[in-house]
């Protein structure tokens, strides 16, 4: 069973930073695509960020490139999302998930295992 945990989440000032931590277990991701996405209230949830288990490589949404790195630790099975600069506009929950495919994909509904979210919350 996949199982993904959030963590990091909070309350930051513009122009700040967090680092959200996305620890998986349940098996191995070697084949997985694991990425990040947010939703705000009345909103849809949309991606953010994305990282090849094996290879990392990374893809990100223009709202974000740049400020937003993604990274993975292989022996902690750890994905991380460190964010700068961040704008009012960031407000969300931040939410971790896993795709089981080596091809990206930027739609909720091509990610099967999904983590509790974490809230952030930047104020102005």
């Amino acid at each position: 069973q996949v199982q993904l945990v959030e963590s990091g989440g909070g309350l930051v000032q513009a122009g700040g930073s967090l680092r959200l931590s996305c620890a998986a277990s349940g098996r191995t991701f070697t084949n997985y695509v694991m990425g990040w996405f947010r939703q705000a209230p009345g909103k849809e949830r949309q991606f953010v960020a994305a990282i090849s288990w094996s290879g990392g490589r990374t893809y990100y949404a223009d709202s974000v490139k740049g400020r937003f790195p993604i990274s993975r630790d292989i022996p902690k099975n750890t994905v991380y999302l460190q964010m700068n600069s961040l704008k009012p506009e960031d407000t969300a929950v931040y939410y971790c998930a896993a795709r089981p495919a080596l091809n990206w994909a930027v739609s909720a509904y091509a990610y099967d295992y999904w983590g509790q979210g974490t809230q952030v919350t930047v104020s102005s």
